[in-house]
């Protein structure tokens, strides 16, 4: 639940800030998708109240926008029907014209950048057992969660960095479950005269309401949804060009990047050093944000407007951190924690659970005996990864072989053929 301020309902055009004539162009372009409709319709299309979207129909009757078509029913409480005129019609083709945006009235930027100051992730802290109940089913050292705790809380970035496959992406995603607030998204924003659209299904995941939600909902600006802190993620599919804003010249109207949809929660950046562009440009273009808390974007149009970066940034890498940039760029990342390669004690716990999760029978000597000739003896790097992957390649062999899946010693050297190549064998062609 919420414990930060939120976006109160106006009740009145004025009070949206957005301006009347920005109301009457998205409800005209809504009544000409959708046709004949009701003030109630047009409330759950655009976000405003009944209140708003009222005296903008009488505003629109004078104009000769609209016009009335009666009651929707013989109820005496029931809606009074509306339509475009001819007018009201080429009204909407010239704001389409312009932008093809219908849905929820936009939030100005300033209330957007308040709203995130209110809510931001350095506000909420995480305690000790916010962060060991967000990682049981992870194994890795003691002393990682010590040094997790004062980073999450920092609201600063963190660069985890170790040997694949040991677990970086799980503990940036686990993090994200550690934060107990919820946020206030909204659908869109207006720069200028220009829609960014901001809410994203995929990212932003809407809380259930409770009796004292419901409450509040009374007088909630509906522009706003109630949602998780978002966790996004992205890997060596990043490009420069994906953290400023998209056009689209078809629809002409914004789309927020996505490091913009990560206010108030996590931005993760698996994979950091394998995308297009190198970690230095990736920094760089980050320096400001990473030191300031803001950042800068540009519509199409030229102008420069400045946003929030409120977000916990997490880079996880395969590769050492001198290997990423020179100390200068690294200085902007402020923790940076090495996630081990698994102990055997750990590797076995490891194990053990992956088991437990293919519902097979644990047989702790043979695998003990098997991390003792291949890890220890033959000098193969361990890696929290590799249980998971040996036990769905014995449940596939078992499957040929037309057996019930049971590890064994015998089973374990065949599959583990199937994790690394054999160079030697290769080289002799």
């Amino acid at each position: 639940m919420s414990v930060f301020e939120y976006p109160k309902r106006p009740m009145r055009p004025e009070e949206t800030e957005i301006g009347e004539n920005v109301i009457i162009n998205l409800i005209a372009k809504t009544m000409f998708e959708r046709g004949t409709v009701t003030p109630t319709l047009l409330s759950d299309d655009v976000k405003l109240a009944k209140s708003v979207i009222n005296i903008i129909l009488e505003e629109m009757t004078r104009l000769q926008l609209v016009e009335s078509r009666g009651l929707a029913t013989s109820d005496i409480k029931s809606d009074i029907r509306y339509h475009l005129t001819t007018k009201g019609s080429a009204l909407a083709l010239e704001a389409m014209a312009l932008s093809q945006y219908i849905g929820p009235a936009p939030v100005t930027l300033e209330s957007f950048t308040l709203q995130v100051r209110r809510q931001s992730i350095a506000h909420e802290k995480v305690n000790r057992d916010d962060l060991e109940a967000s990682m049981t089913h992870l194994v890795f050292p003691a002393d990682i969660r010590a040094r997790l705790g004062p980073a999450a809380n920092s609201g600063k970035s963190i660069l985890l960095y170790g040997e694949p496959g040991n677990g970086k992406t799980s503990i940036a995603e686990a993090l994200g479950t550690a934060f107990k607030d919820t946020i206030f998204v909204p659908y869109s924003i207006i720069v200028g005269n220009q829609i960014i659209k901001f809410f994203d299904e995929t990212i932003h995941h809407p809380v259930e309401s409770t009796v004292q939600a419901e409450r509040r909902d009374a007088a909630l600006d509906l522009r706003w949804v109630e949602c998780e802190r978002p966790v996004v993620i992205t890997g060596g599919e990043l490009t420069l060009p994906m953290l400023d804003l998209m056009y689209s010249t078809t629809s002409r109207f914004y789309e927020a990047p996505i490091h913009l949809k990560a206010l108030g929660g996590i931005f993760i950046v698996d994979d950091f050093g394998r995308q297009q562009v190198t970690p230095r440009e990736i920094l760089n273009r980050w320096i400001v944000p990473l030191e300031k808390g803001h950042d800068f974007l540009h519509l199409h149009t030229g102008k420069k407007f400045t946003v929030p970066f409120d977000q916990l940034v997490i880079f996880s890498t395969n590769m050492m951190p001198e290997e990423l940039s020179d100390g200068a760029a690294l200085r902007r990342l402020y923790f940076k924690i090495l996630v081990p390669t698994p102990t055997k004690e750990n590797y076995l716990k490891i194990f053990q659970g992956a088991t437990e999760v293919a519902k097979l029978d644990y047989p702790a000597d043979v695998v003990a005996e098997f991390f003792d000739k291949v890890y220890t003896a033959d000098g193969k790097i361990p890696s929290g990864s590799h249980p998971k992957f040996l036990l769905d390649h014995i449940k596939a062999a078992c499957v040929y072989a037309e057996t019930e899946p049971k590890i064994t010693g015998e089973l374990l050297e065949l599959v583990w053929k199937n994790v690394t190549a054999d160079s030697a064998a290769s080289s002799r062609g």
